[in-house]
């Protein structure tokens, strides 16, 4: 149960504590402007092409991502295939389940510039299960 403090100091610490809560509160309206995901954990789309992205320095390689279109609100947003062979699962106008890649704030994560959500479903199947061989890609 949180209580109120009460004391000698007790003003400096509400206030404090108020302006802390204020804060949160604003970071997340903020992040609600220009989020493709509106503050959700996953989103569907459609597949429209796929693409590579070039690895930041250190690192060599092309990175095997897709453009995909949410069907929440019609934005186009780059998302990351992880896993091998990822890319031959996925073909334009199927339809992917997308979260956060889980980088700092929201933000991308590793060597791959600008790219902030991965897949992780394929037509209603675990993109992992599709690349480990557990499942057959179904036929729509």
């Amino acid at each position: 149960m949180s209580r109120k403090t009460n004391g000698l100091f007790a003003a400096k610490k509400l206030i404090q504590k108020r302006k802390d809560f204020k804060k949160k509160k604003v970071d997340l309206l903020a992040k609600a402007k220009y989020d493709p995901l509106e503050n959700a954990d996953q989103a569907k789309g459609i597949v429209l092409e796929k693409t590579t992205r070039e690895a930041k320095q250190p690192n060599s390689a092309l990175r095997k991502c897709v453009v995909v279109q949410l069907s929440k609100n019609g934005k186009s947003i780059t998302a990351f295939l992880p896993g091998n062979n990822a890319s031959k699962m996925v073909n334009e106008h199927d339809e992917v389940m997308v979260e956060g890649i889980g980088g700092i704030k929201g933000k991308s994560k590793g060597d791959i510039p600008g790219v902030r959500w991965k897949v992780i479903q394929v037509n209603g199947q675990s993109l992992k299960a599709l690349t480990k061989g557990k499942l057959e890609r179904a036929r729509k």
